[in-house]
């Protein structure tokens, strides 16, 4: 990882930056900004650094129709919710030069770690945290191959086959059981 942005600015390190080192500090100092072991980045470059991959993952709408086309990365991983803007969206598919990850795969660890607590709760059995973690792991890879199926198959961006699936689901799910459970 050569950069992070925070609320407090951006850093650069083209060497790598020391993410241990540089988490305490950001706790240390409510932000990024200033770390010892990097450079200053001006904020508006940070999303158009050339890398493998680009993750937002704390705003949403920063890649948005006057920085899409200016995008440097093979992938784009959007770890926050609704990163990119729908017009964003359109360049990026005329493009197709870069791989986007829609927010909908990306950050839906959180919620079905939540989900995982709720039935642990309900069970009163908790699994390991090596379980959690194979679970989650074999969830999201099964989502991630089935959305990526889709997508091929349709020849459809992934984030419109993941909300297709979605949306499927919800329908079918209605159709057995009806409107009220």
């Amino acid at each position: 990882m050569i950069a992070v942005g925070d609320a407090t600015g951006a850093v650069i390190n083209e060497r790598g930056l020391d993410i241990p080192a540089l988490m305490k500090y950001a706790e240390a100092n409510h932000g990024v900004l200033g770390f010892p072991g990097a450079e200053v980045l001006p904020a508006d470059q940070l999303l158009t650094l050339e890398c493998d991959i680009l993750a937002p993952a704390a705003m949403e709408r920063v890649i948005n129709a006057g920085n899409a086309a200016k995008l440097r990365c093979k992938v784009l991983a959007e770890g926050a919710n609704g990163p990119t803007t729908p017009e964003a969206d359109v360049i990026l598919e005329e493009r197709g030069d870069i791989f986007v990850i829609p927010d909908i795969l990306c950050n839906s660890g959180g919620v079905i770690v939540s989900y995982f607590e709720w039935v642990q709760a309900l069970q009163h059995y908790f699994w390991t945290e090596k379980e959690v973690f194979q679970k989650l792991e074999t969830l999201l890879t099964s989502s991630f191959r089935e959305v990526l199926a889709f997508a091929k198959k349709r020849k459809v961006p992934l984030r419109l086959a993941a909300s297709a699936i979605g949306i499927q689901r919800v329908a079918e799910t209605k159709e057995l059981r009806g409107l009220f459970p």
